[in-house]
């Protein structure tokens, strides 16, 4: 059942893999302009000049000389090697760099270039104080005009080297983490200033050499970054001391910070904690905003918004969070819910906040782990259960004991292995389609499976074959269960038990599962497709055709330039490069020759497009900067088109949402109570016959929705 026109997916699969290079960074950064850079050295020291202001330059007696800005938190150089001067032996290097103090002896590494007779032309990233290369490209470079770019992030840094100026390939392990040069040469110890700057080092017999670059430039932050607590962070205490990396032209800081994500990220009132010149924020202890201190158990949220000079120039941050550890155990390994876990796995979790004991309890049964009491307390954080069965499922809890106060824990479950396994949807998934078919893995002793699903979690989990969320028994090779049409934004439990009449252990209770449905209606979020018989090219029809699986002939494609899948990959859909879950959907164009690439969904479910009063449709999309500017378009029912108001939509790098007012196809004629098919393409879908030929390229597509408007705001 493999796809059409093998030659033709191989050209696709090629094309497909070709992506851009450049390291762009995130939006909040902004580019100085530095100037040009010129100087000359030998073997005694030399000399280095400057031509821009706000440099400053350092060099020592052994040929190593350096210009410097300061680099506060993170930020890149980017630089054009001129010229590396001429010779007949010896060797020199020039670069980009960066320094952590300004001391002889300061620790640093640099990108640099390499050139003189011998050496060949290569670009290394290694340690001043000597040590092996902590990266190399080793082959033959076009000789200057040359790019080099170094990154910093945080305590990394990544080097960058282009021939061009426009298409980046990075240094190969060169990223440079937290550590010291005096246990490990190829490491750096962070500070808090970081310089950074053009180097080089000669050594000519003698000859001078010069060095020139231009172009100069620095790429810095205007956002505030570099969290502490760091994002996600656990954070063990009932206060915290506030702190991140300034933006470069930020004055002062409005700090928001609140346990609801929404009113951090609006900038509600209720969140917002006041406005600041100082890149620091005390909360929770007495005399400061939440005065009485953080609650155990809470995620907190917060953000920065970086403000100039003007007062009116801000500049959104991002929204940060950290946990205050609830007083309950937490962080269970393994996993609740885990699968396929060993038979001899030892049990550990995370100490609740200020635990001092902690009390195990463990069995198959539900309840019985849910209503023991008694057993002895300890203080490892560890329980070793016994080496247990294959295919069953065990509960187990740990209460915690700070010298004060009992705090009974959550029961945790998991299967070993040969368990029934593999929910789909995944257990707690949320967002899923209302027409879901439930999918499991049988296991290894099943004969049979029973089906039990409903709204009610206890009922559910305490069903038997006598109660209504019994849904009947499936046969072994018939792991699927349709539940018919589901609400709305609700939550579902169901719990697959397996049975097999000759073995006395039977049957074995599966964990209780659950999801909840979107609050909209999914088109295609391309989950559901595989490398069987729901591969992703029976869905959406491109232009070349596909096969069909048994025998049912051969299908012509759409006639257009397009080409849908990913033959490379297990369920033939990107992998890779998702916005939500596991999959999305990749699509080749090339408008060379009918102007048009487009591919298309016969619907069966939704089909009615005005239900509970959806009025957008959703498209999330994502581009390449290499693509062909082509327009990117959506049409419904083969006719009513809607283009993207971007004319430049294909060469985003980022995940895009395109939102559609369903208006605009109603005033096509299309009778959005009974939509057939819905199209996406790139080029001019009713070109004439004088057109211009236009180009490729590579798109992805994913979470294809359709919403209700949304609610008023409260009076």
């Amino acid at each position: 059942m493999s796809k059409k026109l093998i030659c033709l997916i191989s050209f696709v699969l090629v094309l497909g893999l070709v992506g851009s290079a450049s390291a762009a960074l995130p939006q909040g950064w902004m580019s100085q302009d530095i100037g040009t850079t010129g100087g000359s050295a030998d073997e005694s020291g030399g000399t280095w000049t400057i031509t821009a202001d706000g440099w400053d330059i350092w060099g020592s007696s052994d040929g190593f000389h350096f210009a410097y800005v300061p680099l506060f938190g993170d930020g890149q150089m980017v630089a054009r090697v001129v010229d590396i001067g001429t010779g007949a032996d010896g060797w020199a290097r020039g670069g980009v760099m960066i320094r952590e103090t300004l001391e002889p002896d300061s620790k640093h590494v640099t990108i640099t270039l390499t050139a003189g007779e011998g050496s060949g032309k290569e670009f290394l990233c290694r340690p001043s104080t000597g040590g092996s290369s902590l990266s190399s490209y080793g082959g033959t470079v076009v000789s200057p005009p040359l790019w080099l770019r170094l990154v910093r992030e945080g305590n990394s840094f990544t080097g960058y080297y282009s021939e061009d100026g426009a298409n980046w390939v990075q240094q190969p392990d060169s990223t440079v983490i937290d550590g010291d040069l005096t246990t490990n040469p190829v490491e750096l110890e962070m500070a808090a200033d970081v310089y950074i700057g053009l180097c080089f080092t000669s050594h000519v017999d003698g000859e001078m050499r010069t060095y020139t670059f231009d172009n100069v430039s620095l790429k810095l932050p205007v956002i505030a970054l570099n969290p502490t607590p760091a994002d996600g962070a656990i954070h063990p205490d009932t206060w915290a001391n506030l702190g991140w990396a300034p933006g470069h032209t930020a004055v002062s800081h409005d700090v928001h910070f609140s346990d609801n994500f929404d009113d951090v990220n609006d900038g509600t009132p209720e969140a917002f904690q006041g406005n600041q010149p100082s890149t620091f924020f005390v909360i929770g202890f007495p005399g400061f905003p939440f005065p009485d201190g953080l609650v155990p158990g809470t995620t907190y949220y917060w953000r920065v918004d970086e403000v100039e000079a003007d007062g009116t120039t801000i500049h959104k941050g991002n929204v940060w969070s950290f946990l205050v550890p609830p007083k309950t155990a937490y962080a269970p390994d393994p996993a609740d819910g885990a699968e396929s876990v060993d038979l001899d796995v030892e049990l550990s979790w995370a100490e609740g906040f200020g635990a001092k004991l902690h009390t195990v309890y463990f069995g198959d049964n539900f309840d019985d782990v849910n209503n023991a009491a008694g057993s002895l307390p300890q203080g490892a954080t560890t329980y070793d259960p016994g080496t247990l069965k294959l295919a069953k499922t065990y509960y187990w809890r740990v209460d915690e004991f700070d010298a004060v106060n009992t705090y009974k824990g959550d029961v945790w479950s998991f299967t070993t292995q040969g368990a029934v396994g593999n929910p789909n949807p995944a257990n707690d998934a949320v967002d899923v389609k209302q027409t879901q078919i439930l999918t499991w893995s049988p296991g290894i002793y099943a004969a049979s499976h029973e089906v039990y699903f409903g709204a009610d979690e206890d009922a559910v989990k305490n069903a038997d074959t006598t109660s209504p969320e019994y849904k009947g028994t499936r046969d072994l090779g018939s792991e699927t269960y349709d539940p018919g049409k589901l609400e709305w934004d609700s939550t579902y439990y169901w719990r697959i038990d397996e049975v097999n009449n000759t073995n006395p252990d039977s049957p074995w209770a599966g964990i209780l599962w659950s999801f909840t449905t979107a609050n909209f209606l999914v088109v295609d979020d391309f989950e559901d497709y595989d490398a069987g018989d729901n591969q992703i090219w029976f869905a959406w029809k491109d232009g070349l055709g596909y096969g069909t699986p048994g025998t049912e002939p051969y299908s012509p494609g759409n006639g257009t330039g397009s080409a849908v899948g990913d033959e490379n990959t297990p369920s033939y859909t990107e992998e890779t490069i998702v916005h939500g879950g596991n999959q999305s959907m990749p699509v080749f164009y090339d408008n060379s020759i009918l102007r048009y690439s487009e591919v298309e969904k016969t619907l069966t479910y939704p089909r009615d497009w005005t239900e509970k009063g959806v009025n957008t449709l959703t498209i999330w999309f994502r581009g390449n900067s290499d693509n062909a500017a082509e327009t990117l378009y959506a049409a419904l029912n083969g006719s009513a088109v809607v283009s993207h108001d971007n004319p430049n939509a294909a060469q985003l790098t980022t995940w895009t949402e395109w939102t559609i007012d369903l208006q605009a196809f109603a005033d096509q004629g299309v009778n959005l109570a009974n939509v057939n098919t819905i199209a996406i393409g790139l080029g001019n879908k009713n070109p004439d016959v004088s057109g211009v030929a236009g180009g490729s390229g590579t798109m992805y597509f994913d979470d294809i929705r359709l919403y209700r408007p949304a609610p008023e705001p409260a009076p």
